[in-house]
């Protein structure tokens, strides 16, 4: 009896770097990116200024610590952030707001994940006795709501809302690749919508690290001095940048694939009773358990070589990658129907 392989669908951070993407780092030019630049990292961070609509670039190890960055240079300690309650920022980040910047969330309720212009102003206090806000943040795709994307209507409505708030806008773009490819928003108009935004390299665009942190000129050199506050400053980053540039040139136009690889498990996992599964817009699939517990339901999947990731009590995240192709989505939404009915 044949075992089925492991199918790994926990997340899109769990590609390998491909032998083209490899070979690309191995020859890539370096400097030494703290003390006079590294050419490499030069080049990708005035490519992602550009195809984003920004003035200016600045490269990060981790997407975290491009949105803390960010946050930094547009608030103020003992302000407070207008987010969504499920936000990246909420959740994973380890209490940053307040731990680096002195901000607390102002959590608002959104539906599928997309800010808008009312919540803004519901959630925007100007009075002596409440904490004011300085910024609002959205993210597209959005990670908790299943990777869905805010349309360019809202973010254009929620950009002059903010505006004449006098709120700093910070977008966390981690997937705004996957958002671009589904032809619903332009990314040369990311500049227009958001002071600061980061972007990511290791999620959709399958590299093995690396964020853009894009905006205004004069914020991103600030930005500059909070990395390096931090520690983000790296060395021969452009060994990293290499792999960026890579799979922005190669990859980014492959995303409609693992988004069509997304329909195929939630079209077929919806025709299982014990299991409710909305039609994804990206790359992201959750999955709500009527019958089992997420705890169990990944005891029952693991044993027949399914990896998923709980984001519930009751509901499961799949997400599609370039190292998962059609046929393994295919056989990995047959493993999973049969292990939890």
């Amino acid at each position: 009896m044949t075992e089925n392989p492991t199918i790994d669908l926990r997340s899109d951070t769990v590609t390998r770097p491909s032998s083209a993407m490899r070979e690309a780092m191995a020859n890539a030019e370096v400097g030494d990116d703290v003390l006079d630049g590294d050419p490499t990292t030069r080049r990708l961070e005035a490519v992602v200024a550009e195809r984003l609509g920004c003035e200016a670039a600045l490269f990060f190890p981790t997407g975290t610590q491009a949105n803390q960055v960010g946050i930094n240079v547009l608030t103020t300690p003992g302000t407070e952030i207008i987010c969504d309650e499920r936000a990246h920022i909420v959740l994973f980040e380890k209490g940053g707001l307040a731990a680096i910047s002195g901000v607390q969330p102002h959590p608002v309720t959104t539906v599928g994940g997309e800010m808008t212009a009312a919540l803004v102003k519901a959630s925007y206090q100007d009075s002596p006795y409440l904490t004011r806000a300085t910024a609002v943040e959205m993210e597209n795709t959005h990670n908790m709501a299943g990777g869905t994307v805010s349309s360019e209507a809202s973010m254009d409505e929620v950009s002059s809302c903010a505006r004449e708030l006098g709120l700093g806008i910070h977008l966390d773009g981690a997937r705004i690749w996957n958002a671009a490819a589904t032809g619903k928003i332009s990314l040369e108009k990311v500049g227009r919508w958001a002071d600061t935004v980061m972007t990511c390299f290791s999620k959709g665009l399958a590299c093995p690290a690396g964020s853009c942190l894009a905006g205004k000129k004069d914020l991103i050199e600030q930005a500059w001095h909070v990395r390096k506050r931090l520690g983000g400053g790296m060395r021969q980053s452009g060994i990293l940048a290499a792999a960026c540039l890579y799979a922005i040139d190669n990859l980014s136009g492959t995303l409609e694939a693992d988004h069509e690889a997304a329909n195929i498990l939630a079209k077929t996992l919806s025709g299982h009773p014990e299991l409710s599964v909305a039609p994804p817009e990206t790359n992201i699939v959750m999955i709500e358990l009527k019958k089992h517990s997420s705890e169990e339901a990944l005891q029952l999947l693991g044993a027949v070589g399914v990896r998923l990731v709980p984001v519930g009590s009751s509901t499961l995240r799949a997400v599609t990658h370039a190292d998962v192709d059609e046929r393994a989505v295919r056989l990995a939404a047959n493993l999973i129907g049969e292990a939890l009915n």
